[in-house]
């Protein structure tokens, strides 16, 4: 199975994809989405289109999205909330329900402890899927970590 974890952010968007074979957990790629700067809705619109090639070229037959849980600036929290709308309606046009956690139990699922440093979340990441030595940007890592926390999971249900 095929697990693609995305990470959204007003400007950059981080993703990873994984394969899952029994219980063994193999990186596939991660990254960055290209996002030029321009306006919002060129910007928007970019997202959608980068996002689509991303679906295409992997084929992922599962999706995770992190949740927009809290943020203290007001104006990030919208631009993000805007780019998790154009992500979860690309992927609902794949026929594809997108996994939706916080990034406490992405935090749990992945290192045990729902309050863990991104640093902890990092090093777990490379517990489960061989890194081949190469260092991602927090944005890959932590979209890793959102395919991993969803790679044991059933329609929100815990296997």
């Amino acid at each position: 199975m095929i697990i693609l974890g995305i990470d959204p952010g007003s400007t950059r968007i981080g993703y990873g994809a994984i394969k899952k074979d029994g219980n063994k957990l193999t990186l596939i790629e991660a990254g960055l989405l290209k996002i030029p700067k321009a306006s919002k809705p060129e910007q928007l619109m970019a997202l959608e289109t980068e996002l689509q090639k991303l679906l295409q070229r992997i084929a992922p037959e599962r999706v995770g999205v992190e949740k927009l849980f809290f943020f203290k600036n007001q104006k990030t929290a919208i631009e993000v909330a805007q780019a998790r709308g154009v992500i979860v309606n690309t992927v609902a046009k794949r026929g594809l329900t997108p996994f939706e956690l916080t990034p406490s139990e992405i935090k749990m699922a992945v290192t045990g402890d729902g309050q863990a440093s991104k640093q902890a979340v990092a090093r777990m990441v490379g517990h489960f899927v061989d890194l081949n030595k190469k260092k991602f940007i927090d944005d890959a890592t932590d979209a890793l970590a959102i395919a991993i926390a969803i790679s044991n999971r059933r329609e929100g249900v815990d296997i």
